[in-house]
């Protein structure tokens, strides 16, 4: 009998236990919300009441409402969609191409001192170049169409994640190494087995990196000779002194920006659950 009412109490338990935990998992998420918000809502409802008791232009700082009215009308439109197609488009290619590479040669480079004694110091020399300073050739080379800004796109996406690729295979422990030789080990399962996920932090942090230097990039490409995106709207709405909107195309990278951010951070949450690093 004694043993059928703990049975039931220990079923009981699991059922209410389960809600608490998932209540107190959600009253965290929603803590870390809040304080995220904070600052934001406090900018913007210090901002809407300068604009409303005219301390500051209209004409230079839009007020939060009427940038809200205008994300409206572009949305009605159908251009604010349009536009973000054609430049998360190009964002995406230009890191796919440009990050892959730097993956896959920082990988090599990474793993041979011979070719790192051959490759690097081009590769180190080229990335001190400021990326507006090449802008003018690669708009000689390949004109306004949409090679050239996927291309300068790649250019700015490779050095990030070929840096931390670099750096995260020379930091992984030599003595990894000689078990992998003991294993024997191919050169295959040495990558990725031991390589690639001993230097993933450092990877991870490369595809954040370069996913933001994706974004920089293209304002530039997109400011520069562009008929379409973003930037080319907020470019075209300068000109006509269209302050609302080009805080629209300002606030829309900022949040399209942060998106992906977090989306590689929620992944390096998952990948990385085995560090047990300090947390502030």
């Amino acid at each position: 009998m004694s043993t059928t009412v703990q049975a039931d109490a220990r079923k009981q338990g699991v059922v209410l236990n389960k809600p608490a935990s998932v209540k107190k998992g959600r009253s965290v998420k929603w803590k870390l919300a809040y304080r995220a918000a904070l600052i934001p809502a406090i900018i913007l409802v210090l901002w809407q009441t300068l604009s409303t008791y005219g301390v500051i232009s209209q004409q230079l700082f839009s007020s939060p409402l009427l940038i809200l009215k205008q994300y409206i009308s572009l949305i009605a439109d159908g251009d604010l969609g349009r536009h973000l197609r054609i430049s998360v488009v190009r964002a995406s290619l230009g890191f796919v191409i440009g990050g892959g590479s730097g993956l896959l040669l920082g990988l090599f480079v990474g793993m041979s001192r011979r070719v790192e004694e051959y490759v690097n110091p081009t590769v180190q020399m080229i990335r001190t170049v400021p990326l507006l300073a090449i802008t003018p050739l690669f708009i000689m080379w390949f004109g306004f169409g949409e090679l050239s800004k996927v291309l300068l796109i790649s250019l700015g996406a490779f050095f990030p994640l070929y840096v931390n690729t670099f750096l995260g295979v020379r930091n992984v422990d030599a003595k990894l190494f000689e078990v992998s030789r003991v294993l024997q080990f191919s050169r295959y399962r040495q990558i990725v087995k031991l390589i690639i996920p001993a230097a993933l932090p450092n990877i991870l942090l490369g595809v954040r990196l370069s996913l933001s230097i994706s974004w920089l990039v293209l304002v530039v490409a997109e400011l520069v000779g562009a008929e379409s995106g973003v930037g080319y709207m907020i470019q075209d709405a300068r000109s006509f002194m269209q302050t609302d909107v080009v805080f629209v195309g300002i606030t829309i990278f900022a949040a399209v920006g942060k998106l992906s951010d977090s989306l590689v951070r929620l992944l390096e949450h998952r990948l990385l659950r085995w560090q047990d690093s300090f947390k502030g």
